[in-house]
């Protein structure tokens, strides 16, 4: 799996970085449920994940504006697992969003 395809700037960036608490107590059904549910989500463009052994990972989803970001914050099952990942799944978390004006790569 490669990075996310997304169509030409601009656009926003949720970077969501992350320290898992032990354990896995429900977090992987509920992340892959997270993806799902937000792939389906008026705006959304795509997401590139990754989280390394030692339990902090940084994920990044991509949105087409602000409001899509935040109807996203406001739908109920999202809200339910941030509470829980608040309270259960997480030693600390950062959010930063941010606004795409270019980007670069390849492919080989």
């Amino acid at each position: 799996m490669g990075p996310a395809e997304l169509p030409e700037p601009p656009y926003y960036a949720v970077v969501f970085a992350s320290t898992r608490t032990p354990g896995d107590n429900g977090y992987e059904e509920t992340a892959e449920r997270m993806v799902e549910l937000g792939a389906k989500q008026p705006g959304f463009l795509g997401i590139d994940t990754v989280r390394g052994p030692d339990g902090f990972g940084i994920t990044v989803s991509y949105w087409r504006d602000e409001e899509s970001i935040a109807a996203w914050r406001r739908d109920a099952e999202h809200t339910l697992a941030r509470k829980r990942g608040h309270d259960t799944w997480y030693e600390s978390v950062a959010v930063h969003v941010a606004k795409v004006e270019r980007r670069y790569g390849f492919t080989r």
